[in-house]
Formats: C-alpha cells, sequence, structure tokens
C-alpha cells in the first residue's frame, strides 16, 4: 500500500516537481532507542545503544524536499548494508513510478559501499554516488593525483578572492579513474570516477604561537561514483546526501518517536505508517504555499493541520469557523480548495 500511494500522490500533487528530469534516491539507516526488555528484535547496534535499526530510501529533487519511497525495519544489531542491494532496487523502482523518469543518483554513505549495491543501481539504469572507505587501493589511487589536479571549491568560511576569481578555501576537489571491488569475479567489478574532497588537517592546539607548519597535511573524503555531471557539480550534489539525515531527524520527532510495540511486526508496521504521514503530509504543504512546500512536516502540522477552528452545526451542516487574523488561513483555504476540488475530466 504505501508503494503504491506515494506515485499516486506525486500524480495528483506537485510533490515531486522536475522528477522527469534529475532525482536522487539517498539511502541510510538509523537506531531507534528502546527500553526495557519486551521488544522483540532489540540490540546493540553501531551506535553502541539499544534499540531497532530503521532502513529509510527517499526521493527528492532539485526542486523538492524529500519523500519517503521505502521502509525496512531490522534487529538491533544489523549491519547497515544487510539487504541493502534488494532494498535500493526497490527504492528505485518506486521512484521511477513516482514519474523520475530522467536522470537518477542513488547517493549513500560508505556502509553501502559494494558491489551489490553498486550493480543493483546499474542493473535499474540508474546512476550511483558512494562514499569509498579509505582502504589500501584508495589510498593509491588518492596518492597518483596529480599536485596541479587539485581545485578550490566553495566550502564554508570560503572567502571570494576578487582579484584572483577564485575562492580562497582549505578544501580542494580532484578526481581520477578507480576500478572497485578487484578481489571480486570481472563481472562484478566497476570502474567509474573517484571523486575526492581533502580538507587541510587542523592542528591540536600544542603548536606555540608565530611557528608554522613545515607542509601541509590533509584529510581525505572520497566518494565512487559514474556521475554524468562535471566534478564541481557531482562533488556538490553528492555532499547533498546530508537531506536524508534531516528526513530521520524529521520522522524521529513526529511519528516514529517510539516503537510502541512488543511484537516487530508491528514496529515494523508503525514505520511504514510513520512513513504514510510522513508523505501524505509534504502533499498537503506542496498543495497550500511554496513555503510549506519546503518547511519540515511539524511546521506543516502546526500551521494546517493542528487548526485552532470552532465547529458549528447548522440545519444538518457542519461549518468551520476560522479564528480571525490567522497567519496561514490563505494557505489553508488554498488547502482545502486543491483538495476539494473535482477530479478532471478526460
Amino acid at each position: 500500500m504505501a508503494r503504491r500511494l506515494l506515485p499516486r500522490l506525486a500524480a495528483h500533487t506537485p510533490l515531486l516537481p522536475g522528477a522527469d528530469q534529475v532525482a536522487y534516491v539517498d539511502i541510510d539507516d538509523t537506531i531507534r532507542r528502546t527500553h526495557g526488555y519486551a521488544k522483540q528484535g532489540t540490540g546493540y547496534g553501531y551506535g553502541k545503544g539499544k534499540g531497532l535499526n530503521a532502513l529509510l530510501g527517499v526521493v527528492s529533487t532539485p526542486l523538492a524536499v524529500p519523500v519517503i519511497a521505502a521502509t525496512r525495519l531490522r534487529k538491533g544489531p544489523s549491519n547497515s548494508a544487510r539487504g541493502a542491494a534488494a532494498f535500493v532496487a526497490e527504492t528505485i523502482r518506486t521512484a521511477r513510478a513516482c514519474g523520475a523518469s530522467g536522470l537518477l543518483v542513488v547517493r549513500a554513505d560508505s556502509a553501502f559501499y559494494g558491489a551489490d549495491v553498486i550493480n543493483a543501481c546499474r542493473s535499474l539504469n540508474a546512476r550511483f554516488s558512494i562514499t569509498v572507505r579509505m582502504n589500501a587501493s584508495v589510498r593509491a589511487a588518492i596518492a597518483g593525483i596529480d599536485d596541479d589536479a587539485w581545485t578550490a571549491i566553495k566550502y564554508p568560511q570560503a572567502v571570494w578572492d576578487e582579484e584572483g576569481r577564485c575562492w580562497i578555501s582549505d578544501a580542494e576537489i580532484a578526481e581520477t579513474t578507480y576500478t572497485a571491488f578487484t578481489s571480486k569475479p570481472k563481472n562484478q567489478q566497476v570502474t567509474a570516477r573517484l571523486m575526492v574532497r581533502r580538507v587541510k588537517r587542523l592542528g591540536t592546539g600544542a603548536q606555540p604561537a608565530g611557528q608554522g607548519t613545515l607542509f601541509d597535511t590533509w584529510r581525505y573524503h572520497a566518494a565512487f561514483t559514474d556521475s554524468p555531471l562535471s566534478l564541481r557539480d557531482a562533488e556538490r550534489d553528492h555532499r547533498r546526501h546530508a537531506v536524508v539525515e534531516q528526513v530521520i531527524a524529521d520522522i524521529k520527532s513526529s511519528a516514529f518517536a517510539h516503537a510502541p510495540s512488543g511484537h516487530f511486526q508491528a514496529n515494523a508496521a508503525w514505520l511504514t505508517l510513520a512513513a504514510l504521514a510522513h508523505n501524505l503530509t509534504r502533499a498537503a504543504g506542496a498543495l497550500a504555499s511554496a513555503f510549506h512546500a519546503r518547511a519540515i512536516t511539524a511546521t506543516i502540522r502546526d500551521h494546517l493541520i493542528n487548526v485552532p477552528a470552532r465547529l458549528a452545526r447548522s440545519a444538518r451542516r457542519l461549518t468551520v469557523h476560522l479564528p480571525e487574523r490567522w497567519p496561514w488561513s490563505e494557505d489553508f483555504a488554498q488547502l482545502f480548495r486543491a483538495v476539494h476540488a473535482p477530479p478532471p475530466t478526460a
């Protein structure tokens, strides 16, 4: 039901504008803390806390905030990549059903860096952009990048140099070609772009005043991608993977604030219902106004759903009396008209 509802919402509301051009699928998991001894499936996961592991797949576009396309509840001690390939395939299919017929990029962190996940993306004609674990072969590939290949990018606290017409920043990017998973059979090996961002490693504070370092040392962050975009655009798009963290924070502060049941399958159903509620709230915001289309669900609920209205009954008719000088009256009226508008004729 959840997989069928989202495409229908996207077809009848401006939920994912621009999906026919560019869309992004972001995958990540989180630990929902639990307490007590009566809940099935709980355990100590990567966060060192006891709870259940929730895996989420969200879909977004450059013009739209993310909506939840797939969910899966797993045991607390589950590895992040457990069942990730099938989950990524499910999320991609749902994104395609929502109208993502153009460029579709799957973004994930290093926990999902694996041959099965990347090959699942390629088999469904989707691009990938996944953070790479720093192993020996990746370090060797980074060491082979020429010093002249690094380009400064705009980074937090960067300064624009008018004379040099460039950003003065501690962050620089470069790329090289890299073949991943060489220990696996040839049909599972993948050759693509290795994007690398490096940031100067700051001192520990023990450096005497006025004494600089002999040479700069760097921290490296690499991502493996087959994105057709330029290096600067592809690297910036990869950093926007953090939008899934905002969705996780949003859902954990609302419908999935707790796992209420002692039965594992009931909590899995609760997670699915939380995703349904999230998407319905997003659809309501998209119908109301441009501001609410990008607001978090808590704001949409406070402004448009938890309405301080008064119901009056007269001649078997209900009348809703909205508050006077209510700042969201026009947005509520727009949502009401959109929901109750007659269906378009064929």
